[in-house]
């Protein structure tokens, strides 16, 4: 039984144009949920994902009823940001993994 006790948000970037006329990034949260969250480490399960070598976590969360989760979309948790890079669906969990993004600046 996996253990989903990491709150995490699945969010899409959308352009958003501010008052002035600049557009952004904005965030649109599709989900807030729980899932289970394991950080890249040197296990023989995580060698096996030699595809993903700039992945950093693996995130697993039950289907959300009405949201897609693919790709394009990214993942806040615990006040970081993963972008997913590929997303497996099992039945009735979904499995991502995802890279860490570096905050800019």
């Amino acid at each position: 039984m996996i253990k989903l006790n990491t709150n995490i948000e699945i969010i899409t970037t959308t352009p958003v144009k501010d008052s002035e006329g600049f557009v952004t990034k904005g965030d649109t949260v599709l989900a807030s949920i729980l899932a289970y969250f394991e950080q890249k480490n040197a296990t023989e399960k995580w060698a096996n994902m030699a595809q993903f070598s700039t992945a950093t976590a693996m995130f697993k969360f039950r289907k959300i009823p009405g949201v897609a989760v693919d790709a394009t979309m990214e993942i806040l948790c615990n006040g970081k940001r993963y972008n997913i890079l590929s997303v497996e669906d099992n039945r009735m969990y979904i499995t991502a993994i995802a890279e860490g993004v570096k905050p800019s600046g």
